[in-house]
């Protein structure tokens, strides 16, 4: 596995690592539990040597070093992939190591893929996490270069198989990538279902600190303008007949990062101080009580791939309010175990949030764990293997070389 410009195990909220991370260490603990044998190669970003870590049964983390390299933002890195796969070739042909799968995390992963894919000879997945062309869509943010959008429009043809967290995101595959239909398979993301669970609401509020008469709403997520952050805190505005409501913020790069500030800024421009907490950056490990503390979890994202946090919260029994991203229609029964609001406009995320909070239908928190219990990591890595053994297959008997290559590593 590929996973080039964000660490799996980074702290998340941050910048640049979010649920594609939470992704990539969860399906490689499942496939590892199983007896298969993973390396995800990510950059060393602090230090001067590569360093392995055992990450789970039969996983491991190897940072490469490419010296002067390991502080370059994301698109910074993109003209030294090919000095990045050197050293990955070099590490992979001193350990000895041949791999049947490559399995790349992102378009510059996906980039850094290729050139493994075209040296190795080895069948190539992408999973892109989000994609250039609809960020560029939602007109929030900075725009995404052009190089980006060709990078993964080239990618989609030239790998063998690209699989999507959702039916929308396959046809925005075709849509604007030109993508092959029979060529995307359709995978989602997964929930840890023994950590994420429904837990008691008053002693997760004394366990955090938060007072056991507020009405909280929950944010989990980093402070990218397309996680539409701003949009919630205007929400807030038009909820102030509730006046022991909260906005509990999860995520953020720390105290001095600029898009603190800026969050900072807004929290003041719209007066709303006192019913904002910023609890910060948490450890995954740590997420499962915020969760339950909260009333309603909210995702006001402009543009999502899946929408991991609002599976997470589902799976911990909490309502959830979304913009109808990613998974949102698949993983919400509208009006039963939450609203998926009509477009990102502050007040609509208002409505959506009153309607949650005075509606006494929605059900216990089993029951809303129920609805989600079929995005279990198992049942994702069933998915994905059979993924991988029908491209292995197609492989096996219609690459002469490929079967080549595998006989005499074999033989080796």
């Amino acid at each position: 596995m590929l996973s080039l410009h964000s660490d799996p195990i980074g702290k998340l909220g941050t910048k640049d690592t979010g649920g594609m991370s939470v992704y990539i260490r969860e399906l490689a603990h499942e496939l590892g539990r199983r007896g298969h044998w993973i390396d995800i190669y990510t950059r060393l970003q602090n230090g001067d040597h590569q360093h392995i870590r055992q990450l789970y049964e039969n996983v491991r983390l190897i940072r490469l070093h490419i010296p002067n390299y390991g502080k370059l933002s994301k698109l910074a890195l993109y003209p030294h992939l090919p000095k990045f796969f050197l050293s990955l070739d070099k590490f992979r042909a001193e350990e000895n190591l041949e791999y049947d799968i490559i399995h790349s995390h992102y378009w510059l992963s996906g980039r850094l893929g290729s050139l493994a894919q075209a040296q190795w000879n080895r069948p190539h997945f992408v999973t892109f996490h989000t994609l250039g062309a609809l960020k560029n869509r939602s007109g929030v943010g900075l725009q995404e270069p052009d190089f980006r959008i060709a990078a993964e429009k080239e990618l989609v043809g030239t790998c063998h198989r690209v699989l999507a967290p959702t039916k929308r995101e396959r046809q925005n595959l075709i849509r604007y990538y030109s993508a092959a239909a029979d060529k995307i398979g359709i995978v989602p993301c997964g929930v840890n279902l023994d950590l994420f669970y429904p837990a008691d609401k008053t002693a997760a509020r004394k366990k955090l600190g938060f007072e056991p008469q507020d009405t909280i709403l929950l944010y989990v997520g980093r402070f990218d303008p397309l996680k539409g952050l701003n949009t919630l805190l205007e929400a807030l505005t038009y909820l102030k007949h509730h006046p022991r409501l909260r906005l509990v913020i999860v995520g953020g790069d720390g105290d001095e990062a600029p898009e603190l500030k800026n969050l900072k800024q807004k929290i003041s421009d719209f007066a709303i101080d006192e019913r904002v907490v910023l609890a910060g950056q948490i450890e995954q490990r740590n997420l499962p009580p915020y969760y339950s503390a909260a009333d309603v979890l909210v995702m006001p994202s402009h543009y999502e791939s899946f929408g991991l946090v609002g599976l997470e919260a589902l799976a911990c029994g909490r309502p959830v309010v979304s913009t109808p991203v990613g998974a949102a229609e698949d993983l919400i029964r509208n009006g039963q175990t939450g609203r998926i609001v009509t477009d990102a406009a502050p007040r609509s995320m208002a409505e959506g949030i009153q309607t949650i909070l005075t509606d006494r239908a929605i059900p216990d928190a089993e029951v809303i764990r129920g609805s989600i219990l079929q995005y279990s990591w198992y049942k994702v890595a069933s998915a994905v293997i059979e993924e991988y053994q029908t491209v292995l297959r197609r492989q096996y008997f219609d690459d002469d070389s490929w079967i080549s290559a595998k006989a005499e590593a074999s033989c080796g």
